[in-house]
């Protein structure tokens, strides 16, 4: 019986010192990140819809605080308009659906203790945006990254991104 206990107590300090040698790591929210879904709260019944019938996009975070964003309507790239860059000799049916895409880049800091991760718009799709700062607290399921604005004027919207691998 005494040879069991020293056993088990080996193998308990064993675990315990190599437990203390192994990182604990949390998910991480650099990489590539691409939308699963993103919905929208209703404060009258408080019911939760896709946002504006379904949207689909991507999100990149790098390991140099950079972020990528780029929103858009399901079915975005399938519309079958097609348009000229940089002229202004564009039909009114491709300006209105130019206008189904949201995207800017900028810088990003994370802010850990509050779950929440700024980002510093450097450029955008509307001009009116360059320079802002979005907040976004998030958290982890499983895989997944939860999102959600803390601005006031998106705060009904809940993002979900599943990270591209």
């Amino acid at each position: 019986m005494k040879k069991i206990k020293y056993i088990v107590a080996a193998g308990v300090l064993w675990f315990t010192i190599s437990c203390q040698n192994e990182k604990l790591t949390s998910p991480s929210i650099t990489g590539l990140w691409k939308l699963e879904s993103m919905k929208v709260r209703d404060t009258t019944t408080n019911t939760w819809s896709h946002y504006r019938g379904g949207m689909d996009g991507y999100l990149l975070y790098d390991n140099n605080n950079h972020v990528a964003l780029h929103l858009y309507n399901k079915g975005y790239e399938n519309a079958g308009v097609e348009f000229p860059n940089f002229t202004d000799s564009i039909s009114l049916e491709a300006l209105k659906h130019i206008t189904k895409s949201y995207y800017y880049m900028g810088n990003y800091k994370v802010s850990e203790a509050d779950s929440i991760v700024s980002h510093y718009k450097l450029s955008h799709s509307n001009p009116s945006e360059f320079g802002l700062t979005a907040e976004r607290r998030f958290y982890f399921v499983g895989d997944t990254l939860i999102m959600q604005p803390v601005e006031r004027k998106n705060s009904r919207l809940k993002l979900k991104w599943l990270k591209v691998k």
